[in-house]
């Protein structure tokens, strides 16, 4: 079990505030492709190829998780140290200013009383609110439906953070140390989660996936696109939710028994 990380336990996440109008079962679209990622051995597995460096990202892929719940214990914390290890964002022990990717939060119905702890992490919606807003085009989508930020033409204008639902950005308000060359940041812009682009891109699980397959293997990982891949199967079987499925922005992150 990973040592604990931030939670937002201490504080509570309204759970209906948060769902809303969730539908009961998530949307996915099936067209011909790879079988991207499999679970088995207790180990993480990617079974889809690296992506040649001269051919650009495919709508013909869209990247996407399901989190089962009833597999994320609360006091694990190892999605959030493996994204914190891998991307090199520091912990200073002041959770309302550090950058973070992933946290734990505890979703609660504050009539019956019923929680549950979940991984939040930036849900790739089909239609981006903090794209929408970016004066800059900073803020942008891959054709694979990866959200990202351009953290050369970003000016750190926070209007990304403030239009996601999800409260899934940060702004970096100090010079970072001990950067990993793979993920560089950059004081004075904004940052989130990629979903590992250039793990995905070589053929890599993320790394939150690939820690969570040690621990409880909550969070299955692959392409929405392809009916035979794992986590499409899963969608097909399992009722899903997807947080603030009211605003209609199309999460690629779904959640089973929240």
């Amino acid at each position: 079990m990973s040592s604990c990380s931030r939670d937002d336990d201490k504080a509570g996440v309204d759970r209906r505030g948060l769902l809303q109008t969730a539908g009961a079962f998530a949307a996915t679209v099936l067209a011909p492709g790879v079988t991207l990622y499999a679970f088995g051995g207790g180990e993480a597995r990617a079974d889809f190829a690296a992506r040649p460096p001269q051919d650009p990202a495919s709508p013909k892929q869209r990247w996407g998780m399901l989190i089962d719940l009833n597999k994320c214990s609360k006091g694990c914390n190892a999605c959030v140290t493996a994204c914190k290890d891998y991307n090199g964002w520091q912990d200073t022990g002041n959770p309302a200013d550090d950058p973070q990717w992933i946290r734990k939060v505890t979703l609660r119905d504050p009539n019956t009383g019923f929680e549950r702890s979940a991984p939040v992490m930036c849900q790739h919606c089909a239609e981006p609110p903090c794209v929408d807003v970016c004066p800059t085009g900073a803020s942008m989508k891959r054709a694979d439906g990866i959200v990202l930020v351009n953290k050369h033409t970003c000016i750190g204008c926070r209007y990304c953070m403030m239009a996601c639902p999800f409260k899934a950005r940060s702004f970096i308000a100090e010079n970072e140390t001990d950067q990993k060359v793979s993920n560089p940041s950059g004081k004075g812009t904004v940052e989130g989660c990629t979903l590992c682009v250039n793990r995905i891109d070589a053929g890599q699980s993320p790394a939150c996936v690939e820690a969570c397959a040690k621990e409880g293997g909550a969070l299955l990982f692959g392409d929405l696109n392809d009916p035979n891949s794992e986590v499409s199967k899963a969608l097909r079987q399992t009722p899903t939710t997807q947080l603030r499925a009211d605003l209609k922005v199309s999460p690629a992150i779904n959640y089973a028994n929240l």
